[in-house]
């Protein structure tokens, strides 16, 4: 017999959790009749709707649901890191509290799991969201196959289901760390499902462009070293340029064939080069102050209650 953990972060969700719950019940009674226990985690990451009082009724139907309650919003990866700190099983579910990624597929994840696999994820092959996030989507995840690993899902993943084994790496993570990224950086080989994702049924989505694009430079800045070297390359560029043109200067000046530079031209250049320079210092600085971040010992989250 094998104990199966799901951990849910929520977040103004509480028009989905009873129709969840619902959800996660079927996947139960599955469980149970191949021997399995099911356990179910839910963090509330400072929802200011009735979230809570939801998840607490789910808990009077349930009473061995455990909740974690932060004091205020800290954001999906970290309200994710923090319910993983409390999953007993023997392999463990991070499932979405909005039902885009259908909870049915738990029994499928748990059959590769029996057969060896440790590591089975459900990658995306459409998704029924707006031209503007599937437009973002697409260009964030080429990105991570340019510069993090080329054989990451094109269509991205969420739901998934890890080994206890692949648990302390992912508990232990840094503040800034995409942690789907991270599972998939670890190596374990991955026994991949594919699905259709569901357009969202209940509420909107918090997930705001915002979010979106610290998540994106978390994830570029977090695994890869190419966006610095990118900096050494054009740099190494600009001074052969500069090399270039200050020797055909000179060489010009000695043949009596100098002309003096137009002064919009020099402007120009000089914008230029200087807007490349903050820009560079601008990378510079995202990865000093990550590093600050993660040196200073703060919290990535704080609990307030646990029911």
């Amino acid at each position: 017999m094998a104990k199966i953990s799901v951990m849910t972060p929520v977040y103004f969700n509480e028009a989905s959790i009873q129709p969840l719950f619902v959800e996660l019940t079927k996947v139960e009674r599955q469980l149970e009749a191949k021997g399995h226990t099911l356990e179910i985690i839910f963090v509330d990451d400072g929802s200011g709707d009735n979230s809570l009082a939801e998840l607490l009724k789910v808990k009077e139907q349930r009473p061995a649901t455990k909740i974690i309650k932060l004091t205020r919003n800290f954001g999906a990866m970290n309200a994710s890191k923090i319910g993983y700190r409390f999953v007993a099983g023997d392999c463990v579910v991070g499932l979405a509290a909005d039902l885009q990624d259908p909870p049915e597929l738990i029994p499928l994840m748990v059959e590769k799991w029996e057969a060896g696999a440790k590591f089975v994820l459900c990658a995306r092959t459409h998704r029924n969201d707006p031209v503007s996030t599937r437009w973002f989507s697409s260009l964030y995840y080429w990105l991570l196959r340019i510069f993090v690993t080329e054989h990451y899902p094109k269509g991205g993943f969420d739901l998934a289901l890890m080994d206890k084994k692949m648990m302390p790496y992912i508990q232990n993570a840094g503040k800034h760390i995409n942690l789907p990224l991270l599972e998939y950086w670890l190596g374990f080989k991955p026994e991949i499902i594919r699905y259709e994702r569901q357009p969202r049924q209940h509420g909107k989505s918090r997930w705001s462009f915002a979010k979106k694009l610290k998540v994106s430079f978390d994830s570029i800045l977090g695994f890869s070293i190419v966006p610095i070297r990118l900096i050494s390359l054009v740099g190494f560029i600009i001074s052969l340029l500069s090399f270039g043109y200050g020797s055909l200067v000179i060489v010009s000046t000695l043949l009596g064939r100098a002309e003096v530079p137009g002064f919009a031209t020099i402007v120009a250049l000089v914008s230029f080069l200087l807007g490349l320079v903050i820009v560079m210092l601008g990378i510079i600085g995202e990865y000093l102050w990550r590093i600050y971040d993660e040196t200073n010992q703060r919290p990535g989250a704080v609990i307030d209650e646990i029911y």
